[in-house]
């Protein structure tokens, strides 16, 4: 995918988050069943990063899980990172972060002190429903290869990519390029637009992840797969769930 082109897409979705803010934060009061099950068996003394944390569901599942290690939560919507601070009483410890992770550097500010006064690490790297909304493969291992830097040496990176093409009612929303001023042979095999109809209408770009895309990134970026498991929906196949490492 050309630079100019991929620019385009990541604009168009963090407009679309800072628009629907709380639109959005509205959908994702709870947690999918696959990341559920992912926090059950995360240590209570993990020290996590929570890349695209949205309105802090997530940290507030953790804090009621008795959960102490250090949570650094980042998100490129200003809107739902304030909403994801005001979403936990002071004094909790999480830490809530502006960042793009398509902008270069977003990791140094990952690995700046915590409130506690302690240099971040984190031993586990979460991205729920992140990577779908990264156009194109270099930009993609760009973020991954800054990830593998601020992880701990046997850091555990957990994401999950939406399988929406599974859904009859979510391939109804699949809307032609046009609508952004693009033409489909400009994008990549796997991209798709997508509106949005809650609370006013927008659109937003995605990609749909096969496991063989999946395991190419994962060795482009350095990491190895260690587990993978499919999850959500109604019929437990919406969200396509890997645990990856860094690779010796």
């Amino acid at each position: 995918m050309q630079a100019d082109i991929a620019a385009r897409l990541v604009t168009l979705n963090r407009q679309f988050y800072q628009t629907f803010a709380p639109q959005f934060s509205a959908t994702r009061l709870r947690l999918q069943p696959g990341v559920r099950k992912v926090l059950e068996k995360l240590p209570l003394s993990a020290c996590v990063l929570d890349l695209g944390c949205g309105n802090g569901e997530l940290a507030r599942q953790l804090m009621s899980r008795g959960h102490q290690g250090a949570y650094v939560g980042l998100d490129y919507s200003p809107a739902l990172v304030e909403i994801a601070r005001q979403s936990l009483p002071a004094g909790s410890g999480a830490v809530f972060l502006q960042a793009d992770l398509t902008t270069p550097g977003w990791e140094t500010l990952a690995a700046r002190p915590t409130e506690m006064g302690r240099s971040f690490r984190p031993e586990y790297a979460l991205a729920f429903a992140v990577l779908h909304h990264i156009p194109g493969a270099q930009l993609r291992c760009q973020v991954l290869s800054a990830l593998r830097s601020v992880l701990a040496p046997d850091g555990v990176f957990i994401h999950s990519e939406w399988q929406f093409l599974k859904s009859p009612r979510l391939r109804a929303r699949l809307q032609p390029w046009e609508r952004v001023g693009l033409r489909a042979s400009q994008v990549d095999p796997g991209d798709y637009l997508l509106d949005w109809r809650a609370g006013g209408a927008g659109l937003r770009y995605v990609h749909h992840f096969s496991e063989a895309e999946l395991a190419d990134l994962a060795q482009d970026s350095g990491y190895s797969i260690q587990d993978s498991f499919l999850s959500d929906g109604q019929d437990g196949d919406l969200g396509l769930y890997q645990v990856w490492r860094p690779a010796s």
